[in-house]
């Protein structure tokens, strides 16, 4: 019995020490060229602060209402809207995967190696410069929904993924890229409306991927952005405002 439960111990721990260890912690490096060529290099990873970690898991701390309990450390929890678009199927095509935040996280490390595979935000520009996943690059949705529209930027963005436009108007996809696309949320059209229109052109549904998360999940887990979260500020002014609701000026 006592060897049973050594066995067990020693599993647990081993499993335990994998875990803390695995690359969603560890992280992986990301090296991204701005507009001015300027470079910035990111450790790619869930970020969890160490007064998180002793947050307990309990129904009171993490589903007060709409919202985490008011003892949470405002560095350890996130809101965001989600009364938006429409809920999309987990599956977009019988050949293209859904990929979850390990997927996307082994995606990037694979990436800095691999020329031939892109992290694509398909959101407009002014959504990717606010916040993206670093190392992605950005081609809104709609150069490929509505590609008469905008020709050149369309036919632009195939030569970027490796798309051969053909003299009888064609695609050639023998050397066309591995791309993983995403958007907003679970509840946004514009990456499948990006992915439904490569697919419409012929793009082999291999070379799709599909995080249906976005920028949502990517958040909610705790995982690192192009945009830094003043955490000191908000704590400071989550105290500012329960002190007015204690004590209100007359």
């Amino acid at each position: 019995m006592f060897l049973r439960s050594l066995i067990i111990f020693l599993l647990l721990s081993i499993f335990s020490s994998a875990v803390n260890k695995s690359m969603e912690y560890v992280g992986v490096e990301v090296v991204t060229q701005h507009s001015n060529k300027a470079k910035k290099r990111y450790i790619v990873k869930r970020n969890i602060p160490k007064e998180c970690k002793d947050v307990p898991i309990t129904n009171d701390m993490f589903w007060t209402g709409n919202f985490a309990n008011k003892a949470v450390p405002e560095r350890c929890k996130s809101t965001y809207v989600h009364t938006k678009g429409k809920l999309l199927s987990i599956k977009l095509d019988i050949d293209l995967e859904t990929f979850g935040e390990l997927e996307v996280l082994r995606f990037l490390k694979e990436m800095q190696s691999d020329k031939n595979l892109l992290l694509i935000d398909s959101r407009l520009e002014k959504w990717y410069k606010y916040r993206t996943i670093p190392g992605a690059i950005n081609m809104p949705f709609i150069y490929f929904r509505d590609k008469e529209s905008y020709e050149f930027h369309f036919e632009y963005a195939l030569q970027y993924l490796g798309v051969v436009i053909e003299k009888d108007g064609g695609y050639a996809f023998e050397n066309a890229k591995t791309l993983v696309i995403f958007c907003n949320g679970p509840w946004c059209s514009q990456s499948p409306s990006m992915i439904f229109a490569l697919l419409k052109i012929g793009y082999p549904a291999e070379k799709l991927k599909w995080y249906r998360g976005g920028m949502q999940d990517w958040l909610g887990a705790g995982m690192t952005s192009t945009r830094e979260v003043d955490f000191e500020a908000l704590e400071k002014e989550s105290i500012k405002k329960s002190l007015n609701k204690e004590h209100p000026e007359k």
